[in-house]
């Protein structure tokens, strides 16, 4: 009967950590890289846009892929690293050579290292993530205090940026002058 009673507690303590429940399958519950000990799991973004946990938008731009938009429900209210939440989502980046995951240099492996990136008035030219992304051709990375508020320019690199539930993080293939926000 004790096995019986321990179970039960492991299984309840197991549901209270994971999350929000919608009957989408969890794609991770891994504890995050930094001091917080939050974990996640991908759900799919609500009809009305609000998110409990934190919000993605990736926007590829130019390297016509499609929007990718997520909710990743977080456990507690501790902040989570937005590293890992993209990976809940899951949207994996590569960083560069001399920066490491400060700087985005492919998103799900866009733009490949044999695809040409052509913008107006640059020669085509294709990235190597060795160091520093042409600035006429770059992943931004954007935050969102909060549901209601603009987004923001990141004032840190993905290795080191913090989410807490309630913000949101995106990220956008940007050519040329103008960096638009995600989702625009």
């Amino acid at each position: 009967m004790k096995l019986t009673a321990l179970a039960t507690l492991i299984l309840v303590g197991a549901l209270a950590l994971s999350g929000c429940t919608t009957g989408a399958p969890e794609t991770d519950t891994t504890p995050a890289a930094s001091s917080a000990t939050a974990s996640a799991s991908a759900t799919a973004a609500p009809a009305d846009g609000a998110c409990a946990g934190v919000s993605v938008v990736v926007d590829f731009g130019a390297l016509d892929a499609p929007e990718i938009r997520d909710c990743v429900a977080t456990a507690t209210a501790e902040t989570i690293a937005a590293s890992t939440v993209l990976e809940t989502a899951g949207v994996s980046t590569e960083g560069t050579a001399e920066w490491g995951d400060q700087v985005v240099c492919r998103v799900s492996g866009r733009p490949a290292a044999d695809e040409t990136i052509d913008v107006a008035g640059e020669t085509p030219f294709t990235e190597s993530c060795a160091s520093m992304p042409a600035a006429a051709a770059y992943w931004a990375l954007w935050v969102k205090p909060t549901a209601d508020a603009e987004w923001e320019y990141a004032e840190e690199g993905l290795g080191s940026l913090e989410l807490e539930p309630g913000q949101s993080v995106g990220l956008v293939f940007t050519t040329g002058t103008e960096t638009p926000t995600p989702g625009s």
